[in-house]
């Protein structure tokens, strides 16, 4: 059975990897005519509706949109559509939560992210991912 690879989602957070895997994921879209998501997970829980915006949201808000502005500038000078989405809460639950929820056909994640001391004590995203998702997983090192 053949697999038809049309939706892949990237996580990413900035780091030289996650980078790499949009790379990787753009490189995949392009042979298999997909569209790329570029996933930037807050690592916060979500505020209330009437909560002000705090500091270090507000700071995380702004790197995403760093990051996402980036990606979409990659993806478009290789002729391929990107679409972003930013979300709040524990981001290797999220990832996977997201993947299945939207449907998603693969995930494109780098092996290590921004957090490399949490990789040591708590195991790393890429592998949370790989080990928890119900659908496909490409790890780019």
């Amino acid at each position: 059975m053949a697999i038809k690879i049309k939706k892949i989602l990237v996580p990413l957070d900035g780091s030289k990897n996650s980078f790499r895997g949009l790379d990787v994921a753009i490189h995949m879209a392009r042979q298999c005519q997909a569209s790329v998501t570029g996933l930037y997970v807050l690592g916060i829980t979500k505020p209330r509706p009437n909560d002000p915006i705090s500091p270090l949201e507000k700071i995380l808000l702004e790197n995403a949109r760093k990051i996402m502005k980036k990606s979409k500038l990659i993806a478009a000078k290789r002729g391929i559509l990107f679409f972003e989405k930013v979300s709040y809460g524990d981001d290797e639950k999220r990832i996977v939560e997201i993947a299945e929820k939207n449907n998603f056909d693969l995930i494109v994640i780098g092996s290590r992210g921004m957090g490399a001391a949490k990789e040591i004590f708590l195991g790393s995203t890429s592998s949370y991912v790989l080990h928890k998702s119900k659908k496909p997983v490409l790890i780019v090192k």
